[in-house]
Parts: structure tokens; C-alpha cells; sequence
């Protein structure tokens, strides 16, 4: 589907005498070879003209020259002649002269042709030797080329074309083989066209050679494939009229060849073992006589095999293929062609008869028409000689070489455009210019129409207006190609490089691009990589957004088969036109274009088309609402009356959720400037029910189906089923003939056993019946209980309904209507109603009472002691209440309960002592205290309890007001106290600092070894870094990343990327997950938790220390009242020492930056150490 473009035609003229040229590619030049008055010029052509190199005398003798190569490397070119001279000019040579006959061949040379690493030259001499020659021009080895050389073919022959093996019997031409030939080439010579010439072609990789000649002891042409080192491979096989030209394609696979039988010529393909494999048939000259002789020079392939030139005595013609059918793409009048060896469409050309050199740049262009909507009709224009072939890919996507319209015309052409012709969207018209080399054609296509496009203009090729390099211009060379118009699509001018770079406004966009199209919103181009992708088209350049290539998550990127290019768009049915590198079309809807439509429908208010592309592309239907709700919101009766039908409406309400597409699935499609911040969860909250709410009230107003009806109220989150059931019970009231048609629609959109239930649920069994007629349950099951139902009366019947359906609320309401109070009492304790019973009987003082004695039972067989108290204490039942208030260790109420019942002395004072073991067991020592000081009068133990508290105040104040001895309870019972105290507060702050001299350090020593070695650290000691293997894969896999990386691993923190875990996933890791846990609980030696354990510790001591800091005070002041001053100021040190070390330990593990995720730094919040207030006693007496 691409066409040849000249874009770039530079000439030089009065140019006499020009015998070769040859390619510079180091300077990118042309250097060719001049015969002027016996003198032989080599020069090269730069921008101002031809500049010689070097001169000489010509030959004496007639000479020609067989092959001009220059070497790039050493500035030196290598002119061989058919005399057999082997000539070596140096551009700027050093030591070496500037021109050396490096050799000589008496026999005379034929042919020549170098390799294409430069490293080895093929001639073949007059004698028929074929010589193999070093860069240095160094013999290796000759070879004759003999008629013992045609044996070396593996090719059978089995007879057939022969009489004696032709089977002649009836019928015979039916059941011919077709693929057998009737007859079979002897390897006669051409008659008129057999120049006798000798051809030698290199396959693209240096390793074969052929050689196209004459054996003429048999009067047959061969070609003969050595390989590199001169061995004999193999040889054609017969062809009747195979004249001299020949080509290897660079990409290896087949060797072109001309084949002459009568005035017809065709251009043959051979493999590399010898035997045919296809042909095309070249078409009549124009110009040309009937009778006259047609003379094929030369074929030559381009460098990337895509192009192949004839060469004609006056002219040349470039073809390419597609599909398996070549292309006539150029014929320029000029015969000598010479490739670029490294650019693919760039080539020179000569004309010894118009003494011109002329260079050529082409391009693969597409001959496409607008792509601008409503006139994206895909009009696609393929040239091929003097046919063009027009197909609209809109209305017929036809695949070459095929086309909807195959127009001929008088002459070849070289270029074609395409024109709208007219702005009228009901008027499809579009003008095609076709330039030919000796005028211009317009033609009209019409497609609103069925005619072929005619033509409605002729005239001249417009002259040149060019500069050519020799800064004179020349009105003798016709132009090769027609003006372009600018594509109008956006502020930004693109420009698709020869290395692959798409430019925009002359920066570099994106690398690798192979083709690309301009649409009014996108820019799509395909990559090397096998990409499509889309770039939204902004005001400023510096602003387009180059989608990465993930097609798995964004939809402006997709895949495409390896090498596909694009031949054109059509936004307005969201298709792009690709070709693949066989030539095969294919027409896909990317998502990018897709939305972009949908949007602009959308904008436009045209709800139909928009939910029709939603329909037929796959596309949520959510971004009709979610593109722009309040619009649409405000136009669903627009909607309505444009979808009209009622299946359309259901499946966009049945496609209804929360989320917001526009912000999750397609944001990436939308603009950088369009786009908002991504929605977080809920931000949509009732968008479902929002819009089903709009649509009832538009359906309403319409009198619609009810099918719609239903769909909006069972579609809604969560599903309104009772709206939908009571939408089919008003419409059997009217006695509808729906009804059935209704149900069904709604057991289609709802689980049927739901709808059962709810339909139980309205009490309504006519209608329960329509349900379960339409799920898949036995009718001698509901049946039998429908009818059951049926002979209840209605309280009853709702009672019964309301307990199969669980809702035991309801049904103890009914059971309350039926003043059914015994019943309702055993209901309610096996359902647990009892705070729907209250409601029942609040006003009813004995029912209320009663079901009050059930609840309190029940909330003491489950141990709610407090609030079975505070019932029992309601029904005066005080023992209970008591009993309970013990239970749940409120010892105040339960004694104070227990005292006015009144119990016998012997049991309250039981009472008191288990609840003032309880209050022991639980260290409220203030409880026990008061316990055995106001119930049990038991001054010591009060004391005693007190003393363990550290209450000291409170057990000396006790300890006085009593009438006992005050001396010996304060000896025995207050001194003996602090004691105790003392030694338990000095082993807990010994234990405190024999902690922090190991920790601390321990501490000191990780963090140093997570500086020094962060990988060793995390992921293990790894012998230090050495013998580490160097093959490691470093590609995330499923393994890999599904327990985080090497920093969150072992942190709380994850990714901040898209989350690609999967679901399964997950499951496999929560079990991993919990094992991490439990080892980050142990904190074990060496483990990469010991840090995090140890620096827990480290806090949980500290909060520990300042904890028991208003304790140690409290015994240090009283200690000191009593005297025991040495004591006191001991334990008081000892505080003293561990608050400092805990001040120190804080400062050295939290007040630092720790490594955290992708090396950030976090600081670890510290904990406060309380300050220790020392007595100024104590102090002064140091």
C-alpha cells in the first residue's frame, strides 16, 4: 500500500564522457569516472559541483570500464578495466603514489565485483577463469569455468515434457498434473537479446558469490554459486532464454534474473541450490515500437531487499512487492543505476547520451486522503505502472493487490495526491493529481456514488523550481513528485527520520518509529518494538506524552505483529489500517480512538452513537455517565428518547458500579491537561443509585416498559428487590398479559432464591408462586408449604413468613399482635429478643418484670455479671445481685448490696475476705486495704496491703488511728514494709541496668554493620561481598517480588508502584507474611529483627523506669523519715544511675536517621525519661 516518493532530486548536467560512478559512504558522496580527450578524470561530487581527484592518460586501445569502488577507510578508489588493468587512485595519499596500476590480467576481464566486507574481489577474465582476489590484490586461488561444472547439479530430471511419458489417453488434459510443465527448458540462448556478457552478483553476507555467463561449447547460460573460498556450490537449473542481468538479494534468499522468450521479458527468481522459485512478467515500454528490441541492462536490489531496479537502454524501473504481486512504482529515463550502499532509497543515476549525473532520495509513502472527520474515508491510492488502484477502506476493505477501483491510465505514474474536493459532509468527493513523466492527471472519485473515478483535468508537468547542486536551474528534468499539503492536525510540524526518529518541531519525540499518522487528536506511530501508540496532540510540543511501552496497562500502547506499519486512520470509525511485511491489511479498533469517538460523542450529546461504539468495542459502560455525569444526569430523557430500545437501557443499568472509569481505567486516554486527580475509593459513593433514581423518574414521566422499570430497581447497590416485585404486583392488578414475561426478566437479573424470599417477604403468595416457578426447585417442596401458608390466618401467616425468612424481630411483633405472651417468651429467649420485648411491654409492669428475669438469667449463663446485677437489682432480688457484683470484682456494690439484705455476720465476713483475695490476686492493693480495714477490722493486713501499694501515708495514717500499739504495728508491720519495697525496687533497677549494658551495645554494633555492608545486613552475610556470581538474574519474577524487595522486606512499608500481585499471590504470601511476623517477635540473635527487637526493648524498659519513678520516691521520702537514711540514699543512687543511663540509651538508639525504603531516611521516634526528684536531704548529707 505505499507508494515511491521522491524527496530529494539533486542534478547535475553537461556532464560528458561519463563511463562509471561509484558511492563514498564515508562522505556520502558521489565519485565517478570521466573519459575527456584521452584523459581519464576521477571526481567526486560535492555541493557546489564535480572536484577532480585525479587525472591520467586513457588507454590507447578501446577500453571500458568494468567496475569503480572507493574504500571509504583508506580515501582510495579501485578502477577496474576490461583490458585487465587494475587501477588504485588515492585521494590524499602519503607515500604511496596517487595512481598505481596494482595489476594486470592479459586475458582481459569481464566482470568484476567486490565483496561486501570489502575484503575480497571477483573477476572474471575473458578465458572464462574466475580469480579470487585480496584487498591487497593478492591471487588466492582461480577457478575455470568449464562445462564439467553443469554436472555438479543435483537437479532430476524424470522425463516430463517428453512424448514417451505423456500420458495421451481420454480425458488426459483433465487429470494433468498442474504442476508438472508440459514442457521443459534445454538452456537455450535468447535469439535478439543475448549480449554475451558475463554478471557477478555477492549474496548480502559475503559467503557466496554467482556468476552469470555463457558456456559456449554447450550454447548455454549458467549461473554458477561458488562459495567464499572459491568451492563450486551448485548451478541453475535449464532456462530457455536467460540473458545476462543478474542480482542477489542482500537478504540471502533468491537471485534475480531476466528471462527473454519472444518480445516478452520476465524477470525469473533462483535459490541458492540452483532451482527456480517464481516470476513476474515485465510490461511493454512506452515509447516503443511494435517489433523493436527491448534491451534489460541490469537488475540491482536495494540494500534492505525491498526494492528491485530494471535497467533499460533508456530508462529505469523500480518494483516492489506485496502479497505476492509486484508493483511498478517508478520509471525515470535515465539508464545507469547505482545504490546507496548503506541508505536504502537513495541511488544515482547517469545518462552518458544526456551527459547528467543525478542523485535521488526516495521515501515509502502513503498515498492516503483526509483524515479529518466527517471525511475519513480511508481513500488509500496504490500505483502500479498505469494502473492505480483506489480502495476506501471505509466502505470496502478490500486487501491488495485487489482494490474497490483499479483505474488505468496512458502512461506510468510516478506520484499521486489526494485533494478534498468537497467540504460538504453529504458530498463524498475527492480529487486524485497522479503525475506521469510527461504530464499531470486529475481525477474525480465520487463515492457517493458507485462510478470509478473519471478524469476532469490534463495538463504539463509543472516546471521545476529547485536549485540543483551545481547552483544553475534546469528546466529540462521533470519533478518526480507532487506537492504535499500540510496535514493541518495540530500546532506541532513531525518529521519522521532515516534512523527511525520522530521529530516534533525538531526535537526528538521517541526513537525506533517505522510509520506514522497524524489524526486531529493523536498522533500514532508504530515502533521497532511492535508497538502502536498514541500521544495526544496539546498546543505546545514540549508538552506530548509518550506512552510507555506497557500495552498490559495503558491503553494508549497495544502490540502489533512484528514489522506492521500504518496505512492510514479513520477516527470517525475509531479504525487504523495496518500492513504487515508479506502485504496482508489488517483493520483494528485501538481503545485510544475508541474513547476518543465515544468522548466526542458524548460532548455532542449523541448518547446513541456513543453507546453503540460502547456496545460494539467492549467498552464499560460507565464512561457515559462517568465522562460527564452532571450532564448526563441532566439529559437521561435525551438518552431515552435516542436508544429507544428497552434491551439497550437494561444493559446500561446492568452495567452500573461505583468506580470511576474515566479516573481509573481510561484516564491514561484522556489528556495530561484533561486529566484530574486520580478518585480514591468511595469518592462515587451512590453513583449507582443516583442514576437509577434519574432514570425511574425519566421511565415514569415516559410511561416505559416496566422491564426498564425493574432493571433500575434491582440494579441499584444494594438491589431494591421489593421495588421490583411491587412493579410486577401493579402490573398483574391490571391484569397485564406481562406479567410472566416481567417475572422471568427480573429472575434473569436477581438470583432467583432471593427474589423467592423477598417475594415471601411481602406476604404476597400468588407472587411467591410466579418466583419459584421460575428457579430450579422442586415443586413438591414448596408447594406443601405454600398451601400451608395459605390456610393461615393473616397474623399468623405473617408470623410464620417473617421466622423461615429470619427475621425474628418482626415475627415477635406478630406474636405480640396475637397476644401469644408464653410463646413470645420462649421466642424471645431463642432468638435473644429480649430488647425488642421491653418495646412489647413497657407499659406492662408484670410482663415487663418477667421478661426482665429471663434476660438477667441470660446474661449471667454468658458472664455479664454487671449487667446481670443491675437486673437483678431491679427485680430486688439482692442476693443475686450481690453474687454477681462479686463476680465481676465491683466489690463496693456487691458488699454494700450483701449489708442490706442483711447476711449473717459469719457470711459477710466470708464475702469480705474472697473479695479482698480477688482485689490481691488483681494487685489492687488499695482495694484489699480498705477491705480488711472496714469489713474485716484487720488493722495489720490493711497496713501490710497498703505498705505493698505504696501507699505509705495511707497505712501510717491507719496505723495511728487504731487503739492498738502504735510502736510495734510500725516496727512490724510499716518498717517491715519498706524493706520489702526496697529490695523489690532494687532488683528491678539492677535487672534495669544489667539490660541496657547489653542492649545498647548490641545495638551500636547492627547499625554499624548496616552502614558498612546494607546487603549483607538484609539479605545475609554473603562471604563479604566475594565469589558473588556474576550471572545472577536481576528480572523481577513472581518469586521475586512477591516478598518485597531488598529493603522492604524486612520494613512495613510497600511499593508505591501499580501493584501487580495478583490475587493468588497474595494467598501464597499470607502465609509467609505470618511467619515473618512471628520471627520479628522473637527478635532472634542474627536475624535482620534483632535490631527492631532490641530497640522495642530499649522503650518498653524506659516507659518501665519512669513507671515506677513517683514509687521510688514515695519509699525513698518515708525510708528517710524512719530513719534509714544509708537506705534510702542507696536506692535513690541506684535510681539516680538507672534515669541517666536510660537519658543516655535514648539519645544513642532514637535520636538517629535509620535506612529505610529506596534509601530514604526516617528518624525513630524516642521515648521521654522522666526526670527523678532527688530530697535535698539526702543530698546535703552527701
Amino acid at each position: 500500500m505505499r507508494n515511491l516518493r521522491c524527496v530529494q532530486d539533486l542534478t547535475i548536467e553537461n556532464v560528458p564522457g561519463i563511463k562509471t560512478t561509484a558511492w563514498d559512504v564515508s562522505n556520502d558522496s558521489v565519485v565517478c569516472l570521466r573519459d575527456i580527450g584521452h584523459l581519464l578524470r576521477l571526481e567526486r561530487w560535492v555541493d557546489d559541483g564535480l572536484h577532480q581527484v585525479a587525472c591520467w592518460d586513457a588507454p590507447q586501445a578501446p577500453y571500458d570500464a568494468v567496475d569503480l569502488h572507493f574504500f571509504g577507510d583508506t580515501e582510495s578508489a579501485c578502477i577496474i578495466f576490461d583490458n585487465g588493468d587494475l587501477v588504485v587512485v588515492r585521494e590524499n595519499p602519503s607515500i604511496e603514489e596517487r595512481i598505481e596500476i596494482v595489476g594486470s590480467i592479459d586475458a582481459g576481464i569481464s566482470a568484476a565485483a567486490w565483496s561486501p566486507d570489502e575484503e575480497l574481489l571477483v573477476v572474471t577474465t575473458k578465458a572464462s577463469t574466475l580469480i579470487y582476489l585480496t584487498r591487497d590484490f593478492e591471487d588466492l586461488f582461480s577457478v575455470e569455468l568449464t562445462a564439467r561444472d553443469l554436472e555438479v547439479s543435483n537437479h532430476v530430471s524424470v522425463g516430463w515434457g517428453k512424448k514417451e511419458t505423456q500420458f495421451k489417453g481420454k480425458k488426459a488434459r483433465a487429470l494433468r498434473d498442474p504442476t508438472v510443465p508440459e514442457t521443459v527448458d534445454d538452456g537455450r540462448l535468447a535469439e535478439n537479446n543475448e549480449l554475451h556478457e558475463t554478471t557477478i552478483s555477492w549474496r548480502g553476507d559475503g559467503a557466496y558469490v554467482a556468476v552469470n555467463a555463457v558456456e559456449v561449447s554447450t550454447q548455454r547460460r549458467v549461473i554458477r554459486i561458488y562459495s567464499r573460498e572459491g568451492v563450486l556450490d551448485s548451478v541453475t537449473e535449464p532456462v530457455n532464454g536467460l540473458i545476462g542481468p543478474l542480482s542477489w538479494r542482500p537478504a540471502g534468499n533468491l537471485l534475480a534474473a531476466v528471462q527473454v522468450y519472444g518480445e516478452k521479458h520476465q524477470v525469473i527468481f533462483f535459490e541458492r541450490n540452483g532451482l527456480r522459485h517464481g516470476q513476474f512478467a515485465l510490461r511493454s515500454l512506452d515509447g516503443t515500437r511494435e517489433g523493436q528490441d527491448v534491451c534489460i541492462r541490469s537488475l540491482h536490489w536495494n540494500v534492505e531487499s525491498t526494492v528491485l531496479a530494471i535497467s533499460y537502454d533508456d530508462r529505469v524501473q523500480l518494483w516492489t512487492m506485496g502479497n505476492y504481486h509486484w508493483y511498478l512504482k517508478q520509471e525515470i529515463f535515465e539508464p545507469t543505476l547505482k545504490w546507496h550502499p548503506e541508505k536504502p532509497l537513495a541511488f544515482a543515476l547517469t545518462s552518458k547520451l544526456c551527459h547528467s549525473i543525478r542523485r535521488l532520495q526516495y521515501t515509502l509513502d502513503v498515498g492516503a486522503g483526509p483524515i479529518i472527520p466527517p471525511f475519513d474515508y480511508g481513500v488509500v491510492v496504490v500505483i502500479d505502472g498505469k494502473t492505480l488502484k483506489i480502495t476506501p477502506f471505509r466502505q470496502a476493505n478490500i486487501p491488495p493487490p485487489m482494490a474497490l477501483y483499479e483505474v488505468r491510465m496512458e502512461e506510468n505514474a510516478n506520484d499521486v495526491s489526494i485533494t478534498l474536493e468537497s467540504t460538504e459532509p453529504e458530498r463524498s468527493m475527492f480529487k486524485i493529481h497522479v503525475l506521469h513523466p510527461s504530464k499531470t492527471t486529475a481525477y474525480l472519485l465520487d463515492l457517493t456514488t458507485a462510478l470509478p473515478p473519471q478524469v476532469i483535468d490534463e495538463g504539463s508537468v509543472p516546471d521545476p523550481t529547485k536549485t540543483y547542486a551545481n547552483g544553475t536551474r534546469h528546466d529540462s528534468k521533470r519533478p518526480l513528485s507532487l506537492p504535499r499539503s500540510s496535514s493541518g492536525s495540530g500546532p506541532s510540524d513531525f518529521k519522521l527520520t532515516e534512523n527511525g526518529s520522530l521529530l516534533a518541531n525538531g526535537k526528538v519525540l521517541a526513537r525506533g518509529c517505522t510509520s506514522y499518522v497524524l489524526t486531529p487528536s493523536h498522533l500514532i506511530f508504530t515502533t521497532s518494538q511492535h508497538l502502536l501508540k498514541f500521544v495526544h496532540l496539546v498546543a505546545r510540543s514540549e508538552d506530548l506524552e509518550v506512552p510507555p511501552d506497557t500495552p498490559e496497562t495503558d491503553e494508549r500502547c497495544r502490540s502489533i505483529e512484528r514489522g506492521a506499519k500504518l496505512v492510514t486512520a479513520m477516527p470517525s470509525i475509531f479504525a487504523v489500517v495496518l500492513q504487515m511485511p508479506r502485504g496482508n491489511l489488517e483493520t483494528i479498533y485501538p481503545r485510544a480512538l475508541v474513547l476518543a469517538g465515544i468522548r466526542n460523542s458524548i460532548d455532542e450529546k449523541k448518547y446513541k452513537k456513543a453507546f453503540l461504539a460502547c456496545r460494539n468495542q467492549r467498552v464499560d459502560m460507565n464512561i457515559l455517565h462517568d465522562h460527564q455525569p452532571d450532564q448526563f444526569i441532566a439529559n437521561i430523557g435525551l438518552f431515552i428518547d435516542q436508544v429507544k430500545k428497552v434491551e439497550h437501557i437494561d444493559l446500561l443499568l446492568s452495567s452500573l458500579r461505583e468506580e470511576d472509569v474515566s479516573k481509573t481505567m481510561y484516564r491514561e486516554t484522556l489528556r495530561v491537561d484533561e486529566r484530574e486527580p486520580t478518585a480514591t475509593t468511595g469518592a462515587l459513593t451512590a453513583k449507582v443509585n443516583r442514576v437509577c433514581d434519574a432514570f425511574l423518574e425519566a421511565l415514569r414521566s415516559r410511561k416505559a416498559n416496566v422491564k426498564n422499570l425493574i432493571t433500575a430497581q434491582v440494579c441499584k447497590s444494594p438491589p431494591d428487590l421489593d421495588a421490583g416485585l411491587m412493579e410486577i404486583v401493579r402490573l398483574r392488578d391490571k391484569g397485564s398479559d406481562q406479567v410472566d414475561e416481567t417475572v422471568e426478566h427480573i429472575c434473569f437479573l436477581a438470583d432467583v432464591n432471593r427474589l423467592y424470599d423477598n417475594a415471601l417477604g411481602l406476604y404476597d403468595l400468588q407472587l411467591t408462586l410466579l418466583i419459584a416457578q421460575q428457579s430450579q426447585e422442586d415443586p413438591r417442596e414448596y408447594l406443601p408449604f405454600l398451601q400451608n401458608l395459605q390456610r393461615q390466618e393473616m397474623s399468623r401467616r405473617k408470623f410464620s413468613i417473617d421466622d423461615y425468612l429470619g427475621r425474628f424481630k418482626k415475627a415477635a411483633g406478630h406474636l405480640h399482635e396475637l397476644n401469644a405472651f408464653e410463646e413470645l417468651k420462649s421466642y424471645t429467649t431463642r432468638h435473644n429478643l429480649y430488647e425488642d420485648a421491653f418495646g412489647f411491654y413497657r407499659y406492662d409492669e408484670a410482663s415487663y418484670s418477667s421478661i426482665m428475669r429471663l434476660y438477667a438469667d441470660h446474661l449471667k449463663s454468658n458472664s455479664r455479671f454487671k449487667e446481670a446485677a443491675t437486673a437483678f437489682h431491679y427485680l430486688d432480688d439482692k442476693l443475686q445481685a450481690s453474687e454477681c457484683y462479686r463476680h465481676a470484682h465491683q466489690w463496693q456494690e456487691s458488699l454494700s448490696i450483701a449489708s442490706t439484705i442483711p447476711l449473717p455476720h459469719d457470711q459477710l465476713r466470708s464475702l469480705a475476705e474472697t473479695l479482698a483475695q480477688s482485689a490481691i490476686e488483681t494487685k489492687d492493693f488499695r482495694a484489699a486495704a480498705t477491705i480488711y480495714l472496714d469489713y474485716l477490722h484487720d488493722i495489720p493486713s490493711a497496713a501490710k496491703y497498703f505498705c505493698k501499694g505504696y501507699l505509705f501515708t495511707e497505712a501510717f495514717r491507719t496505723i495511728t488511728l487504731s487503739n492498738q500499739e502504735h510502736t510495734g504495728l510500725l516496727t512490724s508491720v510499716f518498717d517491715n514494709g519498706l524493706t520489702e519495697n526496697m529490695a523489690s525496687i532494687t532488683e528491678l533497677l539492677a535487672d534495669c541496668k544489667a539490660q541496657l549494658a547489653a542492649q545498647v551495645p548490641r545495638i551500636r554494633e547492627l547499625r554499624e554493620k548496616k552502614k558498612e555492608d546494607p546487603l549483607a545486613f538484609f539479605e545475609g552475610h554473603v562471604n563479604e561481598g566475594k565469589d558473588i556470581p556474576d550471572d545472577v538474574s536481576l528480572a523481577p519474577t513472581d518469586a521475586s517480588t512477591m516478598s518485597g524487595s531488598l529493603f522492604t522486606r524486612y520494613t512495613n512499608r510497600t511499593g508505591t508502584g501499580t501493584g501487580t500481585a495478583e490475587t493468588g499471590t497474595s494467598r501464597r504470601s499470607s502465609k509467609n507474611r505470618r511467619r515473618e511476623e512471628r520471627k520479628r517477635a522473637r527478635g532472634k540473635k542474627g536475624s535482620v529483627y534483632e535490631e527492631e527487637y532490641l530497640v522495642n526493648s530499649v522503650r518498653r524498659l524506659v516507659e518501665r523506669v519512669n513507671s515506677v519513678g513517683e514509687e521510688v520516691g514515695r519509699l525513698v521520702e518515708w525510708m528517710f523519715s524512719r530513719r534509714m537514711t544509708e537506705r534510702a540514699r542507696a536506692v535513690e543512687g541506684v535510681m539516680v544511675e538507672v534515669v541517666g543511663l536510660c537519658g543516655r540509651a535514648v539519645k544513642e538508639v532514637f535520636d538517629v536517621e535509620v535506612l529505610g525504603v529506596e534509601g530514604e531516611q526516617d528518624r525513630v521516634d524516642a521515648p521521654v525519661v522522666k526526670e527523678f526528684g532527688r530530697l535535698p536531704f539526702l543530698s546535703q548529707s552527701q
